[in-house]
């Protein structure tokens, strides 16, 4: 089919210049087969140059602008986390103010319990008089006076009670178990929940007695007991290990109504049985030896 196609050629070409070289075919069939093979290899190249093409500057240009936009968000980040840590310090000194002046009231309370205490040490040496309890129970208008002004200073931030509620614990809990041993000395009945915070003045809807603290006061009183029996009979008084063991057989056991925890309410409730036994044994010596003078 190629040679009829190159002998039509050379034919019809012959015809319109019939004094041409005959030996000129081979080159115009070499030109003609040149320019065939270029017009077959054009689409290649024009599909190769459909492909989208992206010079490197127009890649580096839109690095660059990236890097600007993110440079350009930097300082706002920077202004939001410098003003988040603005504010935490105002809240921080805030606190640490509060916490200070609460501190120092703290302080005062443990002051005056202080007090309390070295009084009633008088009546582990002595039989018990009027006149001992007289000095202790005269710290207790001061206690009620600085539980108000803790309540006023906690009244000024509602709602951190139990945030700031450790600074005075270990005070109250001091402060009820000697209003406790002071009400058991006068009365031989134990101090209310109630009536422990109306001689502290804690009766208040956002200030009152906790009752964990209540309790662990309750067994720092209990702890007082077996001493106080002890030296009672040293001085003659017998029938005092009998009101003890009974006072105490029902605390005791009211004390075992609770369904108490592993914490540090359960340990000291645990040192309450050892402080039970003490009293028992000294009320059986003295039951032993004939000196109770009034019989169960």
């Amino acid at each position: 089919m190629n040679s009829a196609l190159r002998n039509a050629y050379f034919i019809f070409s012959h015809s319109l210049n019939p004094t041409s070289n005959p030996n000129s075919f081979p080159l115009i069939l070499s030109l003609h087969s040149l320019q065939s093979t270029a017009v077959s290899r054009l689409p290649l190249r024009i599909k190769r140059q459909q492909q989208p093409y992206r010079s490197p500057r127009s890649s580096s240009f839109c690095s660059s602008s990236s890097m600007a936009g993110a440079d350009a968000d930097a300082p706002a980040a920077s202004s939001s986390v410098e003003k988040q840590f603005v504010d935490f310090r105002a809240q921080l000194e805030d606190s640490g103010s509060l916490r200070d002046r609460i501190r120092n009231v703290a302080m005062e309370i443990e002051s005056s319990t202080r007090l309390m205490q070295a009084s009633l040490l008088l009546v582990h040496q002595s039989r018990l008089a009027p006149e001992v309890l007289e000095k202790p129970k005269a710290q207790v208008g001061l206690l009620k006076s600085l539980y108000k002004r803790l309540a006023e200073i906690l009244r000024e931030s509602p709602g951190l009670y139990y945030r700031y509620h450790g600074d005075w614990r270990s005070e109250t809990q001091t402060a009820v178990s000697l209003l406790a041993f002071i009400h058991w000395l006068e009365t031989g009945e134990l101090l209310l929940h109630p009536e422990a915070e109306e001689k502290l003045g804690l009766n208040e809807s956002d200030f009152t007695l906790d009752v964990e603290d209540y309790l662990i006061g309750i067994c720092f009183m209990s702890n007082e007991l077996p001493r106080y029996v002890v030296n009672q009979v040293t001085v003659g008084d017998y029938d005092c290990p009998r009101k003890v063991l009974k006072f105490f057989t029902d605390l005791h056991a009211a004390f075992r109504m609770l369904n108490l925890r592993n914490d540090f309410l359960r340990k000291k409730f645990d040192g309450m049985k050892y402080d039970l036994r003490r009293v028992e044994e000294v009320y059986y010596d003295v039951k032993i030896r004939g000196l109770s003078a009034t019989r169960d």
